[in-house]
């Protein structure tokens, strides 16, 4: 598995794998990704823990709301990191955050 954080607000849209853009009907499925239940404070920002399949290489991602519509200055291509790396945002994070339902 591999990881990414997000920050609150913001959300996830195209998906690439090794063969460019996520196709859903040569995998007949749309790309595992789950939102986990923790989350990091980072310079006054919260950003939760995703995690994605090894298929997925790189993930889209823009601003939630809709007076920010993504332009070409907003997206961001997230590049993703190891559980190892994950674990260690985690530990030097200036505080863990976990959702509560």
């Amino acid at each position: 598995m591999k990881y990414f954080f997000l920050a609150e607000g913001w959300t996830y849209g195209r998906v690439w794998e090794f063969g460019g853009l996520w196709n859903q009907s040569l995998w007949m499925r749309s790309p595992e990704i789950t939102k986990l239940d923790c989350a990091i404070m980072q310079k006054e920002e919260i950003l939760w823990l995703y995690q994605v399949e090894d298929a997925v290489i790189m993930i889209e991602v823009y601003p939630e709301s809709p007076e920010s519509q993504p332009t070409i200055g907003q997206v961001v291509l997230k590049r993703l990191i190891s559980a190892e790396q994950a674990i260690e945002m985690l530990h030097q994070a200036e505080k863990l955050l976990k959702y509560l339902p």
